[in-house]
C-alpha cells in the first residue's frame, strides 16, 4: 500500500471524506486519495463547517484500512505528517494543537477529520480528511474567521504550489501510517508531542463537561488521551471530553502571549 498511489481529482464536491467513504464502500484500495478544488459542504469535527473556497486550499481525504480497530492515534499520525510535509516543501514550521488542528503564529491553517466505519467491532475503513489553507489573503476569509485563521501564503508571504505540497504530504503520511501499522505507538506519541503548541511540563487548564482542572501536562497515553497531573494525581481526558484548553506560551516569533483558550475539537 502506498498513500496517493491512486488519486481522484475533483473540481468540486460536498466533502472529500464523503466521496472517499463511498469509494471505500465500493472496494477502493487502501491509500486511495480524493482531492477537490472546492468543497461545498466541508466539515470538521462535531459537524462544524470547514471553509473550502475554490483554488485556495488543499482538501484531501485518504482511504485507510487499519489492521486493528483502535484508530485513536490516526489524527496524531496525520498531524505529524502535515507538519513534516509543510516543513519539507516550504521550510515553514507549524505547530500542532491536539488533537486535530494545524497552527501558525497562534492561528489555524489546517484541520484533520478522521471518520471510521465498523461492522460490529471490526473496522472496515478509516477516512482521513485533511484541509489546509494555502492561498488565502486575510480578506479572503469570512470576517468572523479573520482573527483566528491564516494560510500558508500569509505565513510565507508568497504562493505555495498545491501539487508539491500534496506529494510531500502523501510521502510523510505513508511513512507515519506504516509506523502506526507496525505498532510504534510510543514513537508516534513522542513525535506528536514534540510539535505541540504547548510543551510537556507546561501548566495548562482543561475544561471538560463544565468543570475545569489545572495541572501539569504530562503528554498522552497509548489511547491518545491527554494526561494532566495535579498534586501527584493523574487525570486522563479523551478528545471528545475536552471543551477548552487554557495556557500561556511563548511562541516562536509571536512574543509573549496572554492566556489562550483553545477548542481542540474545532475544525
Amino acid at each position: 500500500m502506498v498513500v496517493g498511489s491512486v488519486i481522484h481529482l475533483l473540481r468540486d464536491c460536498a466533502s472529500t471524506n464523503d466521496v472517499a467513504r463511498d469509494l471505500a464502500r465500493r472496494g477502493a484500495r487502501e491509500g486511495t486519495a480524493v482531492i477537490a478544488d472546492e468543497q461545498t459542504a466541508g466539515r470538521g469535527t462535531k459537524g462544524r463547517g470547514w471553509h473550502s473556497p475554490p483554488g485556495q486550499g488543499l482538501y484531501v481525504s485518504v482511504i485507510l484500512r487499519p489492521p486493528a480497530s483502535d484508530v485513536s492515534l490516526l489524527p496524531l499520525v496525520a498531524g505529524i505528517a502535515v507538519a513534516e510535509a509543510i516543513l519539507s516543501s516550504t521550510s515553514l514550521e507549524v505547530r500542532l494543537k491536539w488533537p486535530n488542528d494545524i497552527v501558525w503564529n497562534g492561528k489555524k491553517v489546517g484541520g484533520i477529520l478522521c471518520e471510521s466505519e465498523f461492522t460490529g467491532a471490526e473496522i472496515n475503513c478509516a477516512i482521513l480528511g485533511i484541509g489546509l489553507n494555502i492561498g488565502q489573503r486575510r480578506k479572503d476569509f469570512p470576517e468572523e474567521m479573520r482573527a483566528t485563521a491564516a494560510s500558508l501564503r500569509m505565513a510565507l508571504r508568497r504562493s505555495v504550489e498545491r501539487e508539491s505540497l500534496a506529494r510531500s504530504l502523501f510521502r510523510a503520511l505513508d511513512s507515519w501510517y506504516r509506523e502506526f501499522v507496525s505498532g510504534a505507538r510510543a514513537r508516534i506519541l513522542r513525535a506528536f508531542e514534540s510539535k505541540l503548541i504547548f510543551p510537556v511540563g507546561k501548566v495548562i487548564t482543561v475544561r471538560a463537561d463544565r468543570e475545569s482542572e489545572t495541572g501539569i501536562f504530562l503528554g498522552f497515553d497509548a489511547g491518545a488521551r491527554l494526561i494532566l497531573e495535579k498534586s501527584g494525581k493523574k487525570s486522563y481526558f479523551s478528545p471528545a471530553e475536552i471543551l477548552e484548553i487554557g495556557y500561556n506560551i511563548q511562541e516562536s516569533g509571536a512574543g509573549r502571549e496572554a492566556p489562550r483558550k483553545e477548542n481542540p475539537a474545532c475544525s
